[in-house]
């Protein structure tokens, strides 16, 4: 065999080879995503790049205050960044003046920009089922989010993963803060 062709084997080699890890690690480690609009503001932003953890949740459940990542209901290209705030079994309520109720105590968290004007569909109390989850966004009165019937209650198995680690813009790169 020439040297030639045997360079351009080996090369071929490497490519397909770096081509194999990198679709193993897109489909099972993590993906970039796109922040796409307001709706996690003052967290994220318009435009910024994420790093979404699709590991951790092989080994344990979501966590109140995770941010996480989901296909829009029936689009698999669109994804939403929102915040859990139910968890499975739980009963989430949302009042007049904007206080969040998880089985009828009020939530302590300080990831909302704002006071919920709108409790949409949470204005009665939400049941979340064995394998549901209640996500907001931390822009509470600009977020389509589980309040919105568009939306509603997040199934465990359509959650893509964790967003993890900012990159981009490049200045304000960290680690996602979700306690």
């Amino acid at each position: 065999m020439n040297k030639f062709l045997k360079e351009a084997l080996e090369m071929s080699l490497y490519i397909l080879v770096a081509l194999i890890v990198s679709l193993l690690v897109v489909n099972f480690v993590g993906q970039r995503t796109v922040v796409s609009g307001d709706s996690m503001n003052d967290t994220l932003y318009d435009g910024d790049n994420l790093i979404v953890d699709k590991i951790t949740y092989r080994f344990r459940e979501p966590e109140r205050f995770d941010v996480v990542v989901f296909p829009f209901h029936g689009n698999k290209k669109d994804h939403y960044i929102k915040r859990i705030i139910g968890l499975p079994g739980e009963n989430v309520r949302i009042d007049k003046d904007g206080a969040i109720y998880i089985n009828g105590e009020k939530l302590e968290e300080s990831f909302g920009k704002e006071v919920i004007t709108n409790p949409g569909r949470a204005e009665s109390e939400i049941v979340l089922g064995t394998d549901e989850y209640f996500v907001l966004g931390d822009n509470r009165n600009n977020s389509s989010d589980s309040r919105d019937f568009m939306v509603g209650n997040i199934k465990r198995d359509e959650l893509i993963g964790r967003a993890w680690f900012k990159i981009y813009p490049f200045n304000e790169m960290h680690f996602i803060k979700h306690e």
